[in-house]
Order: structure tokens, then sequence, then C-alpha cells
């Protein structure tokens, strides 16, 4: 954990966090319980951690947000990721996007948590790329007509208030692509089936189904052609908030790890090792992500920060989670020990806001373009 002087508010939160989420619930399967967490988080202003006062939010900054998805998935990942999902990916476009009539109606119900958001991004056909967007938006008249299917859209079961990507003409690819906000009871727009998911199964993930939805003109987000712009910076913060959210597993599993040389005392130099390695990783992983969201207070642009931390910080979580699994043997694969849960909660760290993959061609087109 850092330790400098000018972290000193930070720490204090950490600790201020850690005790409001005492009676934060562990869940798996999907259930009312979700609602109880999200309650809870919301009587405590932890859905509307980066965004202003006068819009219902903590007025606090992008590493106080960072801080709190990292312990609320250190208990709950289900829970941290519906949170990640509700502050980064729908309420940041509106506040970053979107005019005075919109936040008033929306960013404030939503940085109050009085409502949940999601965003739709991925579809069938376009997944890591966000140009091959295919859910056709035609205006006619009043409103933008939507056609077109979303799918693994986080809290869609919960959300009332949706952020939208289509596109205008496919023909124009990044040129075409516009953001839209949706509300659930819009005519035209319906939630389809529920994934049955590896894990993080607390959290709702389901198809989004668009036949002839009516969106009023004033709903457009921002400008027409100028959506995928808003989606590229959305992803940066969105994915300062996954490393942050890898980051509470890997903490976890960490901890698994010291009980069980702590129950044993083998003080085996295997396990040492282990142990001097995970704690290495986490070190690491926790720099990257603070250090990324950092540059985001100063209002910079943080592509590749924010990939390096994403990637760093998913993986960390994911071999830290393999190691302690290795460790318990067939005690860490039973359902007894949370640790199996940990396990498949964390792919998706890998997988949410864009791949390890496409995480490394960020980092070096921008490593690249530095050089230039």
């Amino acid at each position: 954990m850092l330790k400098l002087n000018n972290f000193k508010k930070y720490l204090e939160f950490q600790e201020e966090v850690k005790e409001n989420l005492k009676n934060l619930k562990e869940l798996d399967d999907h259930s009312p319980l979700l609602k109880e967490n999200l309650n809870l988080l919301k009587e405590k202003g932890y859905l509307g951690v980066p965004y202003p006062k006068e819009y219902g939010g903590l007025g606090l900054d992008y590493l106080h947000y960072a801080i709190v998805i990292e312990e609320i998935s250190q208990i709950c990942p289900s829970t941290g990721l519906a949170v990640a999902a509700h502050t980064s990916l729908c309420a940041f476009p509106i506040f970053k996007y979107g005019n005075e009539e919109q936040k008033r109606k929306y960013l404030i119900p939503l940085a109050k948590g009085e409502k949940i958001g999601a965003m739709g991004l991925t579809e069938p056909n376009a997944g890591s790329d966000a140009s091959a967007i295919e859910l056709k938006a035609k205006k006619n008249n009043n409103f933008y007509i939507l056609n077109g299917t979303k799918r693994y859209i986080t809290n869609s079961a919960e959300a009332e208030i949706f952020v939208i990507i289509g596109t205008l003409d496919k023909t124009l690819g990044k040129r075409g692509i516009t953001a839209f906000i949706i509300e659930r009871n819009f005519k035209g727009f319906n939630i389809g089936k529920e994934e049955d998911k590896l894990g993080v199964r607390g959290s709702s993930t389901c198809e989004l189904i668009f036949e002839d939805c009516l969106c009023p003109k004033e709903n457009l987000l921002g400008k027409e052609g100028e959506g995928y712009k808003y989606i590229m910076e959305t992803l940066d913060g969105g994915r300062i908030s996954i490393a942050a959210f890898s980051l509470g597993i890997a903490k976890r599993a960490y901890q698994k790890i010291i009980e069980w040389e702590k129950k044993n005392e083998t003080k085996s130099e295997i396990v040492y090792k282990i142990i001097a390695e995970c704690d290495t990783l986490i070190e690491s992983a926790t720099l990257l992500t603070y250090y990324s969201a950092l540059l985001k207070n100063q209002g910079e642009r943080a592509d590749k920060e924010s990939a390096n931390a994403k990637l760093y910080a998913s993986e960390t979580a994911m071999k830290i989670c393999d190691y302690a699994l290795s460790l318990y043997g067939y005690y860490g694969i039973s359902k007894e020990l949370e640790l199996e849960k940990f396990f498949r909660d964390a792919k998706i760290c890998e997988i949410g806001e864009g791949t390890s993959e496409i995480m490394k061609l960020i980092i070096a087109k921008e490593v690249l373009k530095n050089l230039k």
C-alpha cells in the first residue's frame, strides 16, 4: 500500500470505506441480495463518488472512486462490477458529454443511487472493435428509431438508464457512431435473456433488444457521429475501475494464501517465494492503478496508463487466485471455500473493458506514437 504523506487523505478514506462495508453481502448467483448491497452503497454515497455534489455525487476524485471499487470487490466482486459499470460506463459519459438538462434529469438520480445505470456497447458481432457497431439509429422527425441487439450488458436487469451506442450510417465506420440515453420504459426497448455466466454470477448480464425503439431527439448524447470518441474516453476511465476491481479480488486471494501459511506453518521456501511474488504483484498493480487514477484526476487522457493498470492488475488477480487454489489443493476447488468462486470471478478481469490482447495493442500503439 502507498504510504506517502500526500496519500494520507486516501488512506484515511480507505479505512472509512472498509468500516462502512461491514454489512456488505458476498453474492454468487444473482438474487435480490444485490439490491440490498446497492442500497447500502447508496446510503453511503458510493454510487456517485467522482461526481460533483451539485449533481448528487460525493464530489471526490477518481482515486477515491478506485479505492471504493477495490474495497467492494474484496468482499463481493459481483457488486464491485455492478458499481463500476454504473459509475464509469453510464454516469461518466452523461457527466462529460451530456447537456445541463440531461445531467439534471439523468446524472443526479444515478449519482444519488436512486436509479442504476448501464451501457450498451457490446454486440454479437462487435466486442473489442467498437467501430464494428451494427445497431442502427435512424432519425425521423422528433425521434431516433433504434433497431438491433446488444449482448453481455452488465446491470441490465436492474438498470433504468442506459447509454446506448449505435450507428447512423455503417458505411461511415467510426464517423457514424453515435450515443443515446435510453430509459427502460421507452417503447420498442426490451430486456432479453440473462446470461448463465462462469463468474460474477451475482451481477446481472442480459441481452438488450431494440425493435423500432423510439428515442426522443433530446436524448441524443453529445453530437451525432462523435460516439466513438465518447466510447474511447469512457473506456479509458472504465479500465481504471476494472484494474481496481481486479486488485480487490487479488488481495482477497492473497489473504487466503497468508492464512494458509499461518495455519500450517510450513516455513517452506516454495511457499515463501509464492508469498513474495504475490506481494510484489499486488504492490505493482496498486501503483499502476493509483497512478492512472491520479492522471484522470488531472483531466488528462490516460490511455496507455489505464491499459497498463488494467492488463497488469487483471493478470495479477488470475495468477494469485491460481496460486491460492494450488496451495489449498482439493479443498481449494470445493465450494466450502470461496476461492473457487474468486477464481471464476477473476476471469472477467481479463475480458471486461477490453481483453488483455486489446490492452497490449493500446499500449504498443501509444508507445510508438510517442516516439514519433
